[in-house]
């Protein structure tokens, strides 16, 4: 079973179930302040979690793609990867638990052939501080599913400390069964949703972790330690708490939010450990061989710059083709630090000639049937690596010269290299440590790596804390503040388009209570007359008191009736169309999720355009304010 025919087993079987079939969002969220990137399934559906009505209904499920950023130093192992397709359904205050497990329970075993005899699960250990008890209905859900296949599944606790236990169910605290975007209940802030989850693991056997080498077979085994035993391939979260002032409250509608790795669930069937050894990567992995000229799986530090490279090109095609070119900031930035880490692998294999755009367009012509735009967005893909990679190489070129430099000086007195010189090697010119320390080698010198990697650590945590402070896009929260300009912003895009050309096209936003910032496709700066113009426009609309109302319908029927939005995008079978004005006098037709005021005049005060410049080429960017 490859990885296509079981992402299409999964949505078959939910849309059997009642569910509607929408595509997958763009990995750059357009409403989601909490981080640059889509990184869960759920992201594009936090709005309809709590509250919102979905176009679709109260049943949805799709295939995600998505990107964890910060897992790019962990890649090269056998399950991390950055980009991935996750698995998702949703009960959007519909269906519960009572449904819930039994299906997943018959999607893993019956359509997927599982052997029930090596699925493991876990559930929430409650917390007294938040009033939100140990989750026994799961528990109890589950014992009736194994039971159906004669198997006796035992509830354990504290396996963390007292391993297996016999058990098949196993309670954990917040840290392993607590979900929200930002992580543990202490971490959220008001208004953000999440709920106790219910994991399923894969055991691949117990081997794995009493093998002599290692480091764990004196530990406790159990489902989430880190041996590699055992492999997390799906979470139902049972998404029913809010955050609010007074603690946790119930949300009005409880929700089922499922996420599972199409990656991960493949290489359960598969049987094999190795994620890399899943079909999605084997033309990757035959081109790289062919490139190369060595096999993957023969050496150690060979096998893991064959994970780097195919992790970090394929995440990088779709990157591209969302619009995350490569740059020196946001989502550009770590496209740019995807393909360069990609090609200083590369010299680990002994590969020193333009390799990336080779390897780009197997990843487009392997996802051509699911992710059309990348065909669409080939030419812009192909260019994007090549002028990337082309950069690099050059930048390692000065490197080199630098290194030279410095190894004639006195750093050859004492034959050690200090390692804030190979820290500023890394980060300045790109070099791996690994090409300085062969360098190195062969002037008989060493690196001083116990320095190097408190410089590096100092790296990483200062980037880490800079990502997590940093307010990234879209809407900040969903506050009458934010909504008000969000609404605003909608009319600003409609008087640019009037006023600038029907050229004009979103291009990102961020939207705090106190302004909104926004990007749009334009090539030159805006004359004082034009922001004037575009000011009188969006004033005389929130002057007006037009009504703000919304209708849904299919994405023909919204370009039939003259709705703005970017169509190359991919939109489920209905979109809500939000509309200003009424009868005679529509001011615009716009699709957006929302949310809107339901009338122009409660924005409010005077619109102001305070800030125009440059964002990137042909992409203005303008601040405005509510005074």
């Amino acid at each position: 079973m490859n990885s296509n025919v079981l992402r299409q087993k999964y949505l078959d079987f939910f849309k059997d179930r009642g569910h509607a079939i929408v595509p997958s969002a763009s990995l750059l969220p357009e409403n989601d302040p909490s981080t640059l990137f889509t990184g869960y399934g759920m992201q594009p559906m936090v709005h309809y979690l709590l509250g919102e009505k979905h176009p679709e209904g109260v049943r949805i499920a799709d295939s995600q793609k998505c990107f964890r950023a910060m897992d790019i130093d962990d890649v090269g192992d056998n399950r991390h990867t950055t980009f991935f397709e996750m698995l998702g359904n949703w009960s959007l205050g519909d269906y519960f638990k009572a449904e819930q497990v039994p299906w997943m329970y018959e999607f893993l075993t019956s359509e997927l052939g599982l052997d029930p005899k090596r699925l493991y699960v876990s559930v929430y250990r409650g917390n007294e501080k938040y009033g939100i008890p140990k989750d026994d209905e799961a528990v109890k859900l589950w014992q009736e599913e194994f039971k159906k296949d004669g198997i006796e599944a035992k509830a354990v606790d504290m396996a963390e400390k007292k391993g297996m236990q016999g058990g098949r169910i196993f309670y954990y605290n917040e840290k392993e069964n607590w979900w929200s975007r930002v992580g543990v209940h202490e971490n959220m802030p008001e208004g953000e949703p999440g709920g106790p989850d219910s994991e399923m693991f894969w055991d691949f056997g117990e081997h794995l972790q009493l093998h002599e080498n290692s480091p764990w077979k004196d530990e406790p085994c159990h489902p989430a330690c880190d041996c590699g035993r055992f492999l997390e391939i799906g979470n139902n979260v049972f998404m029913q708490f809010q955050k609010t002032a007074k603690g946790f409250e119930e949300l009005k509608g409880k929700n089922i939010d499922f996420g599972g790795g199409l990656e991960r669930l493949a290489v359960a069937v598969a049987d094999n450990p190795d994620v890399f050894l899943c079909d999605v990567f084997t033309e990757l992995k035959n081109k790289i061989e062919e490139i190369a000229g060595k096999k993957y799986g023969e050496k150690d530090d060979e096998t893991r710059a064959f994970r780097v490279i195919m992790d970090h090109l394929r995440a990088s095609v779709f990157l591209i083709c969302d619009g995350a070119n490569p740059s020196n900031k946001d989502q550009g930035y770590f496209t740019r630090r995807l393909i360069r880490r990609a090609v200083r692998f590369a010299y680990v294999l002994g590969v020193e000639s333009n390799f990336t755009s080779e390897v780009a367009k197997i990843v487009i012509k392997d996802y051509k049937e699911n992710y059309s735009e990348l065909v669409d967005n080939q030419e812009r893909i192909i260019d994007e690596m090549n002028k990337e990679e082309d950069k690099f190489r050059k930048t390692l070129v000065q490197g080199e010269k630098e290194f030279n430099k410095w190894t004639m000086s006195k750093i050859s007195a004492n034959k050690i290299i200090p390692g804030e010189v190979a820290f500023k090697l890394f980060t300045t010119y790109g070099f791996p440590i690994e090409m300085t320390e062969e360098m190195a080698q062969e002037k008989n010198m060493e690196i001083d790596m116990k320095s190097f990697e408190i410089e590096m650590k100092k790296h990483q945590d200062l980037s880490r804390t800079a990502s997590a402070g940093k307010f990234k896009g879209g809407l900040a929260d969903s506050s009458e503040e934010v909504t008000r300009l969000h609404t605003t912003a909608h009319l600003m895009l409609e008087a640019m388009r009037r006023v600038l050309g029907d050229h004009v096209q979103q291009k990102g936003s961020n939207i705090t209570a106190e302004r909104l910032r926004f990007d749009f496709s334009h090539g030159e700066k805006i004359t004082d007359e034009q922001k004037a113009e575009i000011e009188r426009i969006v004033n005389e609309v929130i002057e007006k008191d037009m009504p703000v109302t919304f209708t849904e319908m299919s994405v023909d029927e919204a370009k039939a009736q003259g709705a703005t939005g970017v169509f190359e995008s991919k939109y489920g079978e209905k979109v809500k169309v939000y509309q200003v004005g009424e009868g005679d006098d529509i001011f615009s037709k716009e699709i957006c999720g929302g949310p809107h005021v339901t009338h122009t005049g409660e924005i409010g005060g005077k619109f102001r355009i305070a800030k125009e410049k440059s964002s990137s080429a042909g992409v203005r960017r303008v601040k405005a304010i509510i005074e």
